[in-house]
């Protein structure tokens, strides 16, 4: 059974084979996954991999990828198989990590403090003072404990005689352990028995270390602000993580490991240092902040001292460091150590540091501005793989074996004129690892693939993650795998020897006094993104009633049929620009169908009109319910750390279900906007039960009622203007009241109750005086601790809303009404604009907002 699997498994020749032996036989470690896989039904890897694959989807896992022609942002390629080392291989290799972060961490601190090393001739000055990471600003900082590399990562590759060496160093902010944890959850349900029988060792020990350590040191921190700075007992220290922002290629993760960690995910604009101190700015005042995990880059975390003009960094901050107010993790300047040229320094500088030689060799490598180094690379240029040792030359990487006649003669000369700016390794031949490919010739394949693992420094020592984070070559033989290029995953397992217990987290003591019962670390760039997601929904709620309206009597009832209620429908649609209502010829916009709905003629026939709406439907090339999706979608991203799984779930159902289609059938697109409104009631549900009332969930609360009130505005406004012998159905169904209005009246619908549950009922919540309601309530809360909010816009008209008599005002073509609603929509905008100049702190660019 085992063998008949591995008939379309192929060895590579030359390569290690992670799974079997020079025999051909499997190894011990992999037996119990190959006997699995072969006792089961054909279809069910299949399945696996539909569930992997799904799972990504829905969770919004998702990886920013350069080398895609389709975009930059797309799903975590995570294959169903992981990979699998034994206990004792990962013993060796534990130590080896270990070793290498505690040297790297003696080098880092030597280098910015008495530069023996230097001295020594350990290392070459033009190595270090002409690279870009090395930040003279940074000299002589001191770091607790000695600690100045708090995250490592190296990236592992094995030789083909079954070896394990070091390709690169990660030091400066070191990627990728999100994703595995990641790769962990969603690898866990497809083959959860399968992981207890192996007895493989789980990673959240590892993040729960790192975090209680950021909480020490924390604490150390919060001693350097003077008197009555330190922290209670029980108190935790403010730390969180620094982001370049949502566009950044691995931002996903970074808001992933901030919600797992617990930490307030912030960017350079939420923070700044006043008296040497780093503080958080909350719209309920400055918090301090103990520490910093950054995933910024050195030179981008100071435009004050680092590099002039950085929009992601905190001015100030390498002088808050220095004076020991705020500890950062890594610490500025650790980026000097991921040039591959002091590879070949580490041999000599660990026997000189740690007494001890390296426990795992780094690829053969030649820094060129040594003399006989560059002699070597010159006679073994095949062989070698030549990157620059500076990353401000920003060089692309050379094969050596690529390069023939003028083109490699040039190379050599051009090696020769600048040898410092390059570093030659050897070109490793990857190992080679199973995947699972589906399809008709599916089955296992192997692919070239390398290894990330993860340390972080506690003050007992350096830990590392019991796995890592596998990376995959797309190609049958690709000499260098990058996400960043498109490559994959895999879970990495490690096996125990007995099944691993469950880890026992820290016990701390909470007092009353340490309680929390609201959402002290609201910036206002998070209010704001949660205000604008708000809208978002709400307006991607309208557009999709609004589409299914106009569509459905576009299907259903012939032209001559329709009443005097279509040209209300197409003119809303022609005011949301779902059609073009212009006229080239006669100068005629949009703009005129908002002003004279029924009186202005439609140029378009029946069959533009339904083309129109249903491009709306499914294009993000014309306005309509795709691009407000897509609107949404970025909105959301924005508040990874604060959407929870299920969130995401219902926001990436409701987006690939578009994604998938683009040239819909009538069906389709009915199935389309019925799901769509489907989605976003599960995305109100979310906000309504599962969010706490906090400062954060009223600024939602309130976006989402200011675009209803405006919707239902303009709605109103529209039927109000047309024939009063109109069919009020659709003005029922497009505020989702239909249900409410048959339970009560039981006839068909009439103006008066019609407009008395639109208008007066505050029970209704889709009714205007509801939504009225819940937005002066929301900001009265507000107002209590923040002061003027903007009610006053909305308040009086409330007022002259109650006044409206059912007997006298609630009937069609009332003018008088007609200019109150107006003016609410007007004074709703009014206030939004006022909500934002408040609260909210204008740092993107202005088209990233839709008008209020």
């Amino acid at each position: 059974m085992v063998q008949k699997l591995l008939d379309p498994y192929q060895v590579a020749p030359e390569s290690y084979d992670e799974i079997l032996d020079a025999s051909g036989q499997p190894r011990a470690h992999w037996r119990a996954m190959l006997e699995r896989l072969a006792a089961e039904n054909p279809d069910a890897m299949r399945e696996r991999v539909e569930t992997v694959q799904r799972q990504i989807r829905e969770n919004g896992v998702t990886y920013n990828v350069y080398a895609d022609a389709k975009g930059v942002q797309r799903p975590w390629d995570l294959n169903a198989l992981p990979l699998i080392l034994p206990q004792d291989e990962w013993r060796g290799i534990e130590a080896a990590v270990i070793q290498r972060a505690t040297l790297m961490n003696r080098i880092l601190g030597d280098v910015y403090g008495e530069q023996q090393m230097l001295a020594e001739g350990l290392l070459p000055p033009a190595l270090i003072h002409a690279h870009a990471g090395f930040l003279r600003q940074c000299h002589g900082m001191r770091h607790r404990d000695g600690i100045a590399l708090h995250f490592y990562a190296v990236d592992l590759a094995r030789a083909p005689d079954g070896r394990w060496w070091v390709i690169t160093d990660r030091t400066q902010a070191p990627s990728g352990a999100g994703y595995a944890l990641e790769n962990r959850s969603i690898i866990a349900r497809t083959f959860p028995d399968l992981m207890r029988d192996l007895k493989v060792r789980p990673l959240t020990g590892f993040f729960s270390a790192m975090r209680d350590s950021l909480v020490h040191w924390g604490r150390q921190s919060a001693l350097r602000g003077g008197a009555g700075a330190a922290l209670r007992e029980s108190e935790t220290p403010l730390i969180v993580l620094l982001t370049p922002g949502p566009y950044h290629e691995t931002y996903y993760e970074q808001a992933f490991m901030a919600r797992h960690l617990g930490l307030p995910l912030v960017e350079g604009g939420d923070l700044t240092v006043r008296n040497g101190m780093v503080w958080h700015k909350t719209l309920s005042g400055l918090k301090r902040v103990h520490v910093i995990v950054r995933r910024v880059d050195d030179d981008f975390c100071d435009p004050l001292e680092l590099r002039a003009g950085s929009a992601l960094g905190v001015g100030g901050l390498t002088e808050a460091a220095r004076s020991g107010n705020v500890l950062i993790a890594n610490s500025l300047g650790s980026g000097l150590l991921e040039s591959g040229a002091l590879l070949g320094f580490l041999p000599a500088l660990s026997r000189r540091l740690l007494g001890e030689p390296l426990k795992m060799p780094s690829v053969a490598t030649w820094w060129c501005g040594q003399e006989k180094a560059l002699e070597q690379v010159v006679a073994k240029l095949d062989r070698l793989v030549i990157k620059p040792t500076f990353p401000q030359l920003r060089q692309p990487t050379v094969f050596g074996q690529d390069l023939t006649g003028e083109a490699r003669a040039a190379f050599i000369e051009a090696l020769r004129a600048n040898p410092n700016n390059y570093v030659a390794q050897e070109l490793v031949r990857l190992s080679q690892a199973p995947v699972w490919q589906p399809g008709p010739l599916g089955g296992l394949h192997g692919r070239s693939i390398g290894l990330r693992v993860y340390a972080c420094a506690t003050p007992n020592g350096y830990i590392v993650m019991p796995g890592g984070l596998t990376r995959v070559a797309t190609g049958l033989d690709s000499r260098v795998i990058t996400m960043q290029r498109g490559g994959g995953s895999k879970d990495t397992w490690v096996q125990a020897s007995a099944r691993p217990a469950a880890p026992r987290p820290v016990q701390r003591i909470t007092t009353s006094a340490d309680l929390i019962r609201d959402d002290t670390h609201l910036s206002s760039r998070m209010a704001e993104n949660l205000f604008w997601f708000g809208r978002h929904s709400e307006r991607c709620d309208d557009i999709a009633r609004l589409l299914r309206v106009a569509l459905g009597m576009l299907f259903d009832i012939d032209a001559d049929d329709r009443g005097a209620e279509w040209p209300a429908i197409k003119s809303l649609c022609a005011w949301y620009y779902l059609i073009d209502t212009k006229d080239p010829a006669k100068g005629e916009s949009p703009a005129l169908a908002a002003i004279e709905p029924p009186d202005h003629p439609f140029v378009l026939t029946d069959a533009q009109v339904e083309a129109a709406l249903m491009l709306a439907v499914v294009s993000t090339d014309v306005p309509g319910l795709a691009r407000q999706q897509q609107a949404l979608y970025q909105s959301a991203s924005h508040l990874r750390e604060r959407l929870s799984v299920d969130n995401w779930r219902a926001l990436n159902q409701m987006e690939q279900r578009v994604a998938d289609v683009s040239h819909p059938s009538q069906a389709e697109v009915v199935a389309i906007l019925d799901e769509t409104a489907a989605s976003l009631m599960t995305l109100s549900g979310f906000a309504l039960d599962g969010m706490n009332r906090d400062l954060g969930w009223r600024f939602l609360s309130v976006g989402r009622r200011v675009e209803r009130l405006q919707f239902m505005c303009v709605v109103l406004q529209r039927a109000l203007a047309m024939d009063a012998g109109g069919n009020l159905d659709w003005l029922l169904e497009l505020s989702d009241s239909i249900v409410t209005y048959r339970s009560r009246y039981r006839a068909r619908p009439e103006w008066l109750p019609v407009l008395d549950l639109l208008l007066l009922d505050g029970t209704n919540p889709r009714g205007m005086l509801f939504q009225i309601d819940g937005i002066l309530g929301g900001l009265g809360k507000i107002a209590l601790a923040y002061g003027d909010c903007g009610a006053q816009w909305l308040a009086p008209l409330r007022d002259e809303l109650l006044a409206l008599s059912p007997e006298t005002d609630l009937y069609c073509g009332n003018a008088r009404l007609i200019d109150l609603l107006s003016r609410i929509n007007v004074a709703s905008s009014s206030m939004s604009e006022q909500i934002g100049l408040r609260f909210f702190s204008y740092t993107g660019k202005p088209s990233d907002r839709m008008p209020t």
